[in-house]
């Protein structure tokens, strides 16, 4: 029982805590700049299609944020969380370091860390997944990870390239 009401606890306070960062992204809730503008900085920053990589950030953010919080469909959630947080590591904090007081990627590491403890226990007994009887198998869940894994790695990659030409003062599609 105890175990459950600490998975509760941290479901909810991370959740809504991923929820309300990926809204500020999403919609410009709690003083952030909205769709349109991260999806202009995410171009600046490579980013192409931007509004593609800004759907699927703010996305894993918002509803993966949400579907923790409720703890429904958690290991589909955990992926959201792990693949967003896996690219504000590599692509935006690494090369401050790992300290936050730096700008480093101290926080999204955690994160990223929590999502993929709660993928592995499972949600606990006061979540929707338990009430319905929800389970992804375990291969499902690495292989939907492994994925999303792939899909960070040539966002970073692809970006990183295209920053790197507008840098140099190349043209760029």
């Amino acid at each position: 029982m105890s175990l459950s009401i600490g998975l509760l606890i941290l479901r909810v306070v991370v959740g809504l805590l991923l929820a309300g960062h990926g809204s500020q992204k999403l919609f410009g809730w709690f003083g952030g700049h909205g769709f349109a503008g991260t999806t202009g900085w995410l171009k600046s920053q490579g980013f192409a299609p931007a509004w593609f990589w800004t759907l699927l950030g703010t996305l894993g953010e918002f509803v993966g944020g949400l579907l923790l919080v409720l703890g429904l469909l958690t290991p589909l959630a955990a992926v959201a969380i792990i693949a967003s947080m896996l690219m504000a590591v590599v692509r935006f904090h690494w090369s401050s370091g790992l300290w936050s007081t730096q700008g480093g990627y101290e926080y999204p590491l955690v994160l990223m860390f929590v999502g993929l403890a709660v993928a592995l226990t499972g949600p606990g007994a006061y979540s929707i997944d338990a009430l319905i009887n929800f389970t992804l198998p375990s291969l499902a869940f690495w292989l939907v990870l492994l994925v999303a894994i792939i899909v960070v790695a040539i966002g970073t990659i692809s970006s990183t390239r295209q920053s790197a030409k507008q840098a140099s003062g190349q043209k760029t599609a």
